[in-house]
């Protein structure tokens, strides 16, 4: 049986070798690290814009964005999930007039003629406990059958798309890039 042995003649060639190695041991643990970092950088950037983009109050964003799945070594990707349907208008600053209830989905004031969000005749209306400042339509006329006055915000929709989705894509990329670099030139000057 013939044995082949092989090493490096160079001493160039040798410290490569040793570069290489050190960057195969240390690179998959710093790598989820730089991915988590730029990944709490955009969901901020991202919480900013969906904020004003939608017109909801940030804490509402912030619930529903909830905690991200972060990086690890053998999984190198930073996952933010969103959920929430249509909103209600509750959550969107409403304040009854006498023609409906004016909210501000998108951050602009929007009447919901007919809408309501007390009892009463005007101008005597009362806050009635059991609404918690929910905004209602009547679905018959003599107002026994009530359902919630929806804004058409959806936020899994308005994450991925308009301002938000180009603050993400105007940060993330570039910063992510800009950190494995350094960090490459760092582990093998």
């Amino acid at each position: 049986m013939t044995a082949i042995s092989m090493r490096w003649v160079d001493r160039n060639l040798s410290e490569y070798g040793k570069r290489i190695g050190e960057l195969k041991d240390r690179f998959p643990k710093v790598l989820p690290r730089i991915v988590n970092q730029v990944g709490n950088r955009a969901k901020t950037v991202v919480i900013r814009e969906l904020t004003k983009q939608t017109g909801l109050p940030r804490a509402t964003i912030v619930k529903a964005i909830g905690t991200p799945s972060a990086a690890h070594p053998g999984k190198l990707h930073y996952d933010m999930v969103t959920r929430g349907g249509n909103i209600r208008l509750k959550y969107l600053r409403p304040k009854e007039t006498p023609a409906g209830v004016v909210a501000r989905p998108f951050g602009k004031p929007t009447l919901y003629p007919g809408s309501f969000m007390r009892g009463g005749l005007f101008p005597d209306r009362i806050n009635v406990p059991h609404f918690n400042g929910h905004v209602f339509y009547r679905l018959n006329r003599s107002g026994s059958k009530i359902t919630f006055a929806r804004s058409g915000v959806f936020i899994p929709r308005e994450m991925t798309t308009g301002v938000t989705s180009a603050a993400f894509h105007r940060v993330a990329a570039p910063l992510l890039k800009e950190r494995v670099e350094a960090a490459l030139a760092k582990l093998v000057p």
